[in-house]
């Protein structure tokens, strides 16, 4: 289980260390079929905190990626996509006996997705404690994670520890539940261990849908939103697909129109949104206390968000920064 050194995480700001699972996705050549009716597949690296770790990169970021492969093709295919997009993997390990996971997403019609995962156990799932790089952890300025790395053991406790580290060396906590039900036993087990570390985070980016789920009520108003702040809270945000997001902070609050694209696949417009935000706060934390400043990253966010979505696959779609301020520019 060799650790692997490749990247160098060269860009501005502060270091942004992404924590959890990366696999491969495998999407449907045709948009609107069942899986079974799909005549083929393209081959897509994902998993939402690589996919966070490349947007920061691509943005001109410094970002790294902690987690477990398998020692297979397709785990060294993922530890080489990290490399050429400029990420980290100083916290990168693999496992010999487990598999590097797999992701069927069928696309719907308009764009939205359903998933099948090949994950019993996937290498991610098996990453230890033990295994985690303290001295990489401890040099983030933001040490950002899913809930993905919350439902089995080995790789809870490993993420409670390497939470518990970053926070103690002073990272800002950035936490994206990124539901995926059909990975979990029970919705209940789903809603009771994403809320476990709520009260820990500084940053909670949530979906409509997963807004829905967390409260279990069906109205996305402010009365739902403010349900799930916490003291510990600097920023809660409600992503809201083409219509934007609003932001919660302890002194404003508001909203921020999106942008109008011809979505082809939704795959990993939130974590280009999250990667974008997260960026502009490690170049400049008072982004968190200006509203003005806050409005601009979150323009500048949106507009990530919204290009991810007009390719198909989450990697291939991240923008780079020029790509963003074309779009906003057009606006």
């Amino acid at each position: 289980m060799a650790a692997v050194n490749n990247g160098n995480a060269a860009g501005k700001g502060g270091l942004i260390v992404c924590f959890g699972e990366m696999l491969i996705d495998f999407v449907p050549t045709v948009s609107g079929v069942s899986l079974a009716e799909a005549p083929g597949f393209l081959k897509a690296p994902g998993g939402a905190p690589a996919n966070v770790a490349i947007a920061v990169s691509r943005l001109g970021g410094k970002a790294a990626f902690i987690g477990k492969l398998g020692d297979d093709e397709f785990g060294h295919m993922l530890a080489g996509i990290l490399k050429q997009n400029g990420v980290t993997g100083d916290g990168l390990t693999f496992d010999k006996g487990a598999r590097t996971a797999l992701a069927f997403v069928t696309l719907r019609a308009d764009g939205e997705r359903e998933f099948m995962f090949y994950r019993n156990p996937s290498a991610d799932m098996l990453l230890t404690p033990e295994e985690l790089n303290l001295e990489l952890i401890r040099s983030a300025k933001v040490f950002h994670y899913g809930s993905i790395s919350l439902i089995v053991e080995p790789c809870r406790t490993a993420h409670l520890k390497a939470m518990e580290e970053a926070k103690k060396a002073g990272a800002l906590l950035s936490y994206d539940p990124n539901l995926r039900l059909p990975l979990w036993p029970s919705a209940k087990e789903a809603r009771e261990q994403i809320m476990s570390i709520w009260d820990k985070a500084e940053l909670i980016k949530v979906s409509d849908n997963e807004l829905e789920f967390l409260t279990g009520n069906d109205k996305i108003d402010d009365a739902a939103a403010m349900s799930l702040w916490h003291d510990n809270l600097k920023l809660l945000l409600v992503t809201l697909g083409e219509k934007g997001c609003r932001y919660y902070t302890k002194n404003f609050r508001g909203c921020v129109d999106g942008f109008c694209v011809d979505t082809v696949d939704t795959t990993g417009a939130g974590d280009s949104f999250v990667g974008a935000l997260l960026t502009k706060i490690v170049a400049d934390p008072s982004v968190l206390q200006d509203e003005s400043k806050l409005k601009e990253a979150l323009k500048f966010a949106n507009a990530c968000g919204a290009i991810t979505t007009t390719k198909k696959g989450a990697i291939p779609a991240l923008p780079t920064e020029s790509d963003a301020l074309s779009l906003i520019n057009k606006k």
